[in-house]
């Protein structure tokens, strides 16, 4: 069993590659996250979580993130990723993810909507959101991809 993350941050990123796989890989690199294992997971920041913009991660580290990313072959074709997380006074966090064929303007007014129905949902009170979002204007390969590492 994992503990419970400590740590956290967000991340925005795009990049090229010759294929899928490594226009992601690139985005990961180019995000911070790249020499790491990530653990996808859904979306509650634990209580307490402490923002680390700075935080250093040891290369194959098991990292749960909650993360959005959308792979295109398409030149010119615009790609968004973005990520929010949402906080409420005393208890735990919300995050939400999305990625699209849209602009990053489009990804960001679609985080905000969704953390302030994750909130209302839940019968809590939004006091506040970070978000991270990133557009990308495909040449060959390209991804564009948000997260939110958590970390011990």
């Amino acid at each position: 069993m994992l503990p419970t993350p400590k740590k956290f941050f967000l991340t925005a990123a795009a990049a090229e590659g010759h294929s899928e796989l490594t226009a992601f890989d690139n985005a990961l690199l180019a995000g911070k996250i790249g020499n790491i294992n990530l653990l996808k997971v859904s979306s509650i920041l634990p209580p307490a979580a402490e923002y680390d913009p700075d935080l250093v991660i040891p290369p194959g580290s098991l990292v749960p993130t909650a993360y959005g990313y959308i792979c295109s072959d398409v030149p010119g074709e615009l790609i968004a990723a973005a990520v929010g997380v949402g906080f409420s006074e005393d208890t735990f966090g919300v995050i939400m993810e999305t990625a699209g064929r849209c602009s990053r303007d489009e990804v960001v007014a679609k985080i905000e909507s969704m953390l302030r129905e994750a909130f209302i949902s839940r019968g809590m009170e939004l006091k506040d959101m970070k978000i991270a979002a990133v557009e990308h204007r495909v040449e060959k390969v390209g991804c564009a991809l948000a997260a939110v590492p958590m970390y011990y």
